[in-house]
């Protein structure tokens, strides 16, 4: 069984808010009759039982947020269900993994960004969106994390990835994201500022000289190992007023679960 949840939260973001508003921009664009849901491969997720969409989570407020995610993450993956999950910030992914890791064990994570998200602190806030995969490496969360698109890179950030041993492909030796092979299960973590802002504009941090779209969809359907779990994040819709942007949250929603459904898990 594949799910999907919404986590409507951006408390955590730096810059700009507005991220919180986008389970329901996706969800209107997915149910709005201008595409189907089918995914390149020929599977139409409309048709399957074994596809689900568990609505929002209820984020009561900033104070347990961490707490609420975890759990509720946690509750839904003892049905045995493989999630996706549809930000809210990249501050998500922490929460969201400390619960894989108790059912999964460490899994390898690949990360599209064009940012690594590898500060120790932000805006004197540890669980910034700007740290969450600090958190993550340093609670040992992941066996590997190989992150692809990165392009905004500062110093501190680097020196966090040498003590985290992270695998980090940069925009100028994108060549390399072919030949790294990965083993799996996998987590799949995707911002969607590792697109180019001409592909996908509705997010805070434009950052230019990035993916294209079918890059990014063409390294989800020639993933080789099993998706135990992955999040789309960083959609704002208050700077996607056409729905450009949510359109390809959707599309990028449709081959990840296609492959979800094509590469069999093997672990209960």
């Amino acid at each position: 069984m594949v799910a999907v949840v919404g986590i409507p939260f951006d408390a955590y973001s730096s810059f700009m808010l507005g991220a919180a508003r986008a389970p329901a921009q996706i969800r209107d664009v997915m149910n709005s009759g201008a595409g189907n849901l089918c995914s390149e491969s020929g599977i139409d997720l409309a048709a399957r039982t074994d596809f689900i969409d568990l609505g929002d989570m209820d984020i009561n407020g900033e104070s347990d947020a961490i707490e609420n995610i975890e759990a509720t993450i946690s509750e839904i993956l003892n049905r045995d269900c493989r999630l996706i999950s549809l930000g809210g910030d990249h501050a998500i992914t922490y929460p969201i993994l400390r619960s894989f890791h108790k059912k999964f064990g460490r899994l390898e994570i690949v990360h599209l960004d064009a940012h690594p998200d590898l500060y120790d602190t932000f805006d004197d806030n540890r669980f910034s969106h700007a740290c969450s995969f600090a958190r993550i490496m340093e609670e040992k969360l992941a066996s590997r994390l190989v992150q692809i698109g990165i392009r905004a890179l500062n110093q501190h950030q680097k020196q966090q990835a040498e003590r985290f041993g992270v695998e980090m492909i940069t925009i100028p030796h994108l060549e390399k994201a072919a030949s790294t092979r990965l083993a799996g299960p996998l987590y799949l973590s995707i911002d969607l500022d590792v697109l180019d802002p001409a592909f996908a504009p509705g997010v805070s941090h434009h950052e230019p000289g990035g993916l294209s779209t079918r890059q990014v969809i063409e390294m989800i359907q020639q993933l080789q190992a099993p998706i135990a779990g992955a999040d789309i994040v960083e959609l704002n819709p208050k700077r996607d007023p056409s729905g450009i942007t949510a359109m390809v949250a959707v599309k990028i929603l449709k081959e990840v679960a296609a492959r979800m459904l094509e590469l069999p898990l093997g672990l209960t």
